[in-house]
């Protein structure tokens, strides 16, 4: 069992069925996070300006940080 360590909210991950890389989304609370690992799994979260389907953040918001 796998639970947001923002809300704490139970997460349903199948670790037979994810990979390194897949991100994972809090049903509760709507928080991204990322599977760094799968033995044992290990959450990243992901900042709101992260572009799933890219895997990278936006261009335009590497830019304003500079």
């Amino acid at each position: 069992m796998h639970n947001c360590p923002e809300c704490d909210t139970e997460l349903n991950i199948n670790v037979e069925e994810v990979e390194e890389g897949d991100v994972v989304t809090c049903e509760e609370c709507g928080a991204e996070y990322e599977i760094v690992a799968i033995d044992p799994v290990e959450l990243s979260r992901l900042d709101e300006d992260y572009d799933e389907e890219e895997g990278l953040f936006d261009e335009e918001d590497e830019e304003e940080e500079e």
